[in-house]
């Protein structure tokens, strides 16, 4: 018996994976000592991060992943809580 993945699976599980690949690299980025590693770390976390969004609008724009426009206000406090993250931790 052969199950075909509908589009929207694919795509939720592609977009899966490349949050799990963003997490790994920030992760082993952190960790990581040696420069030529950062280097090449940094530079896949931001093309992932970037390959990410690209699925997420696919999926946003066929209806498939439901979002709301933030208030100025939800924008405000997102902002506020992440400059002071940092002293917090």
């Amino acid at each position: 018996m052969h199950h075909h993945l509908s589009e929207q699976e694919l795509l939720n599980d592609l977009l899966n994976q490349e949050k799990q690949l963003v997490t790994s690299y920030a992760t082993y980025l952190t960790e990581a000592s040696c420069h030529n590693l950062r280097k090449l770390l940094s530079s896949q976390l931001s093309q992932t991060s970037h390959d990410q969004y690209q699925v997420f609008e696919q999926m946003r724009d066929k209806g498939y992943y439901k979002t709301k426009d933030a208030s100025d206000k939800e924008v405000q406090q997102v902002k506020s809580h992440f400059k002071t993250m940092p002293g917090e931790l």
